[in-house]
């Protein structure tokens, strides 16, 4: 999937059907010149469903489809008729799309399992026939209903990407570059902050034909929870993420504290976000000596509880035997 095909945020508009409107008929047969009323119903609209498919895994289709209209119903008719319901749009998204009203930012709707159907808005429905009407003291009613119209609505669509490991750090760490040594994905790769600048998937083979998801986010700034940098647009993908791969360059001063700004921007967001298990990789460290190592290695174990880590170089192919069963191990667990 290349990046200009990735598209995880849409606005579209979608129109319910309007109900068709009800009969004002009389039964009229060679013998009976003055039958009752017979008028049939309107059918109603079609409605606006939004179908959950797994087969998708971006938003991409609705670049070329932003208007979505359905059938309007049919009109009633004689011998209590009634008319033909409208035809519903049926709008197919990837599982983990979060479907809100543009207006009021409310979350409508989020695609959990494939194949789930949800009515979204509803069509206007049918008028009754005059056949409806008829009582003892009006046995001719000559009126009927009209339809009620079908309603407009615009819908902010989002997706969450769902992936076994999400891959979190500052920019320009190497999560690109890991992704595609060990994936055969093949992200956009430079060295200068940003170069990812829409999420990229791989899958990662393991061992006996296993395999996981991993997933390769646009860089955390500080701020990035008050929507600096890329803010929101990167922070929802990790909140469907099994694990939390924290990459931290070994050329930093402080590893640590590069760690506690990466966590805290989390919990800003999503506080949920730090109960999910986390591993850190240590990258570029073919760059660093083994006293720098053991540095590393002392400031990790007394000021970070219990999170395994390791040293890994995507370049020198340093590591990425271990990390890949760290992380099998933990998503095991």
């Amino acid at each position: 999937m290349t990046e200009g095909n990735f598209v995880d945020y849409v606005k579209i508009n979608v129109f319910s059907g309007n109900g068709g409107k009800g009969s004002a008929h009389f039964r009229r047969e060679k013998y009976i010149t003055k039958g009752g009323p017979d008028g049939g119903d309107g059918g109603r609209g079609g409605h606006v469903v939004f179908v959950t498919d797994k087969s998708l895994w971006t938003l991409h289709h609705f670049r070329f489809q932003k208007h979505f209209k359905c059938g309007h119903g049919g009109d009633g008719s004689g011998s209590r008729s009634t008319g033909a319901d409208g035809a519903d749009a049926l709008i197919r998204v990837p599982v983990g799309t979060v479907i809100r009203d543009t207006e009021t930012n409310k979350i409508i709707y989020e695609t959990i399992e494939d194949g789930d159907h949800k009515i979204i808005l509803d069509g206007g429905k049918g008028g009754l026939g005059n056949w409806n009407f008829r009582s003892s003291t009006n046995q001719a009613p000559r009126y009927s209903q009209p339809g009620i119209k079908g309603k407009e609505r615009q819908l902010t669509l989002e997706l969450k990407l769902l992936a076994d490991v999400g891959l979190v750090g500052f920019p320009n760490v190497g999560k690109s570059t890991l992704l595609k040594t060990i994936t055969s994905a093949k992200p956009k790769i430079g060295n200068y902050e940003f170069t990812t600048l829409k999420p990229n998937l791989g899958i990662v083979q393991y061992r006996d034909y296993r395999s996981f998801v991993m997933a390769d986010i646009p860089g955390i700034i500080e701020g990035a929870s008050e929507g600096r940098g890329l803010g929101h647009h990167f922070l929802r993908h990790i909140e469907r993420n099994s694990v939390l791969l924290f990459l931290l360059s070994a050329e930093s001063d402080d590893l640590v504290s590069q760690y506690k700004i990466l966590l805290n921007e989390l919990k800003k967001y999503n506080p949920e976000l730090l109960d999910k298990q986390r591993i850190i990789a240590i990258s570029k460290s073919d760059l660093i000596d083994d006293k720098a190592k053991l540095k590393i290695k002392k400031d990790i174990s007394s000021k970070i509880n219990d999170i395994p880590f390791e040293f890994i170089s995507s370049v020198s192919n340093i590591g990425l035997v271990e990390i890949k069963d760290l992380l099998w191990k933990v998503l095991n667990e």
